[in-house]
């Protein structure tokens, strides 16, 4: 590494760190004050409140992070251009494809730092900060667990176990329910294929309903579809079900399969799973397009142009990025599609971009 790949990257390091926690600050604010009224209504304490604050940050961070490279590349080589060192440096013969590759390399390795901070940090910091959230702070008790890619909840009337729960179509899916009395003697199994949340009521569908009556034999009775009056409702089984946020791909993948292998239908899942890597790959897009934006015109650079560009492309990739992702889910395209769909629109305008640049 020369002095002036080290110059390069020591002004796009100062602007890259100043800009990230500038934008996890205010994202910070902007939460906190959100759920004020949910700390104040439940009477949560300072300190969990400054936990609840924290543990977001690693998943602030792998948001923020190509947003950051993106504006970070714009202000230093805007602030080149202005300063017309870039022009010394084409002066001196050094190309622009040249004084650009510092800064490529530097963001595969923020990629790749968004990413192992994405897999194996921020899934631990989401599921505490649902926990603070759900059991510290709304005091709900905690009555199951997540435990090999399957829910246990212990109801009020009995012990669940359940495949998985969307919580978007507030469905069951995979139920298997052992009932017991007061004197905690097993007196119906309710096995199910699913269970919807309709109406103030579950609906199952496809039961087989197993009676343990004293001192007779068990009689099965298999059912389309019934009203089964749980006492739990949708909210309840939130603090027990993973999201996506809060397993990393590995851990996803595994669920995945047994999902799959039970039968269920794993379209958001596999979506959300290739977004997992197909996102903290934008920051290389990102950073190309930020560097074509710059150098298309020298001595064109400003701060406001160049956060103004910034936002206008971040908001678009993000506008395309929900879109396609939110097709992937509903199992409108392909996942892989879905999740790609973005990085591949981007990545082509920003190759195109980049080769136009003036040497």
């Amino acid at each position: 590494m020369n002095i002036l790949d080290r110059y390069i990257l020591k002004e796009f390091i100062k602007i890259f760190i100043l800009i990230l926690v500038s934008l996890t600050g205010l994202y910070l604010i902007a939460d906190f004050f959100e759920r004020m009224r949910m700390f104040l209504s439940n009477h949560a304490s300072l300190g969990q409140m400054i936990s609840y604050s924290f543990l977001n940050i690693p998943m602030i961070l792998s948001q923020m992070i190509p947003v950051t490279t993106l504006l970070g590349t714009l202000l230093s080589f805007g602030i080149l251009s202005k300063n017309s060192e870039i022009t010394a440096m084409k002066a001196n013969g050094v190309s622009l494809y040249r004084i650009s590759l510092p800064i490529i390399i530097l963001s595969f390795a923020i990629c790749i730092t968004a990413f192992l901070l994405s897999e194996f940090i921020t899934p631990y910091t989401n599921q505490k900060v649902k926990h603070i959230k759900l059991v510290e702070i709304q005091k709900r008790e905690k009555l199951g667990s997540f435990k090999q890619n399957q829910i246990w909840y212990r109801g009020k009337n009995g012990i669940y176990n359940f495949s998985m729960f969307d919580p978007q179509t507030k469905t069951l899916k995979g139920i298997k329910i052992n009932l017991f009395d007061r004197d905690m003697n097993l007196y119906e199994r309710i096995d199910a294929k699913e269970a919807r949340w309709e109406d103030g009521r579950w609906i199952f569908k496809d039961l087989l309903v197993t009676t343990f009556p004293k001192d007779k034999f068990p009689s099965l009775e298999k059912i389309s579809s019934r009203v089964i009056d749980l006492p739990e409702r949708p909210s309840d089984f939130m603090a027990v079900q993973k999201s996506t946020g809060e397993m990393g791909l590995v851990e996803l993948n595994r669920f995945i399969k047994k999902t799959r292998s039970e039968g269920y239908e794993t379209t958001g899942y596999r979506t959300d799973m290739h977004g997992k890597i197909a996102f903290p790959l934008v920051s290389v897009i990102l950073a190309i397009l930020g560097i074509s934006f710059s150098l298309r015109s020298e001595r064109s650079g400003g701060v406001a142009q160049s956060i103004g560009t910034g936002i206008i492309i971040g908001f678009s990739y993000w506008i395309v990025f929900a879109f396609a992702i939110s097709l992937g889910r509903a199992g409108t395209i392909p996942p892989v599609a879905a999740a790609w769909a973005a990085n591949f629109i981007f990545g082509i305008a920003a190759l195109l971009m980049f080769m136009r640049v003036k040497t």
